[in-house]
């Protein structure tokens, strides 16, 4: 009996939650082998998880209405790994927002990317996300294989 393990590499699926539009268009731009969904705030991002189910999010932490803080961010970021806990969460900081970018390691963020916009770094970034994404669902998948197998002997 042969298994077939499915590719979660298929269809790679990208949030990106930006509030800043032309940093909008420079992730999107970074992507071309890549559906991108782009969100401006909190409420878009979680009507768009629901719907898109990215394996990836680009997060910035800076949204309104606290732009210059991360409260909002902090909220997402717990909804996000609440509502799908498997997606691969990437905060994107800027370079005075170091601290921040560490706590929501600590809360669950796989990564973190400091702006600006550097397409090589962040495209290494987004498919090492991509990448943990497919191991842990192969992973799972050989666990219920192994599972449903009963050994003899």
């Amino acid at each position: 009996m042969v298994t077939v393990i499915r590719d979660a590499a298929v269809n790679k699926k990208l949030l990106i939650v930006e509030d800043d539009e032309g940093l909008q268009s420079q992730m999107r731009w970074c992507f071309d082998e890549i559906d991108v969904e782009v969100a401006e705030d909190r409420d878009s991002a979680l009507s768009l998880l629901r719907r898109t189910e990215p394996q990836v999010v680009t997060l910035d932490l800076g949204l309104p209405p606290d732009p210059g803080g991360a409260t909002e961010g902090f909220k997402l970021l717990q909804d996000i790994l609440a509502l799908a806990p498997r997606t691969k969460v990437i905060v994107v900081t800027g370079r005075e927002e170091r601290d921040y970018a560490v706590k929501a390691v600590g809360m669950g963020a796989c990564d973190f990317y400091q702006k600006p916009v550097d397409a090589e770094i962040l495209n290494f970034v987004v498919n090492r996300a991509f990448r943990l994404f497919e191991l842990e669902q192969k992973n799972d998948e050989l666990e219920d294989r192994c599972s449903n197998t009963s050994i003899k002997g």
